[in-house]
């Protein structure tokens, strides 16, 4: 990855305006510089929540021609329903056959609903620290070890999972390890949380593969409990 500077939502359009050009001569220099073949650069598309600045930089990076883009400076305070419109609005000024990286992302319907707009690429920080908090996802929704509902459920996290806290431990043991502040909790956690992070990142490439995507990601972006949704949380939909 290139340097990039990341303006830190609320950002005024002068500091992100600021904040991007920098970011394009640091790619600039970085391109120059890049000389190894077995290594893919990525440059870092920047403009703050302002479409016309995203656009600028995408076009100015894309001319320098990188193995693969990232949009960065999102997720970083700005309302979630911003980071869609921006990022969906940036996407079409990177090329469609070149790895494409959004920076930050997230919560495991989010990654359905930004692949679905053409992303390829995520990190984040939640399937880690959601686990040293005694938080873990399933597929039915997350899940809090911590809860005295769990203090003799023999049960693993989730029916089915393959992955080793999973195939060894039980909810009632793995409270046990929350409640009492035991490392071994957040390392367990963890196993679980990166192994269903990329179980659905599989069945997500699996079902872009066999044509069936929309099928799949749909139960991702239906309101949960027969829930109605609101005017704004219509604009998630595919």
């Amino acid at each position: 990855m290139v340097r990039d500077e990341c303006v830190y939502a609320p950002g005024s359009y002068d500091e992100a305006e600021r904040a991007s050009a920098l970011t394009t001569r640091w790619a600039e220099r970085a391109r120059a510089a890049h000389k190894r073949s077995d290594q893919a650069l990525f440059a870092i598309v920047q403009g703050g929540i302002f479409p016309d600045l995203r656009e600028q930089s995408a076009r100015e990076l894309t001319a320098l021609d990188f193995p693969g883009y990232a949009i960065g400076g999102l997720s970083v305070g700005e309302d979630p329903l911003v980071t869609h419109e921006v990022a969906r609005h940036a996407i079409q000024f990177l090329p469609y056959d070149q790895p494409r990286y959004l920076m930050g992302v997230g919560m495991p319907e989010q990654l359905v609903r930004y692949v679905a707009l053409g992303f390829d690429m995520f990190d984040c920080v939640l399937p880690t620290r959601n686990a040293r908090n005694g938080t873990l996802f399933t597929r039915t929704g997350k899940l809090n070890i911590r809860r005295a509902e769990y203090t003799t459920d023999s049960r693993p996290i989730e029916e089915g999972c393959a992955c080793y806290t999973c195939r060894h431990f039980s909810r009632a043991y793995l409270r046990h390890l929350a409640v009492a502040g035991e490392i071994l909790s957040a390392r367990l956690n963890t196993l679980h949380n990166l192994y269903f992070y990329q179980q659905l990142m599989c069945a997500m490439r699996t079902a872009l593969a066999e044509g069936r995507f929309v099928e799949f990601a749909r139960p991702f972006l239906l309101p949960v409990h027969g829930e109605k949704k609101t005017e704004e949380e219509q604009e998630w939909q595919i």
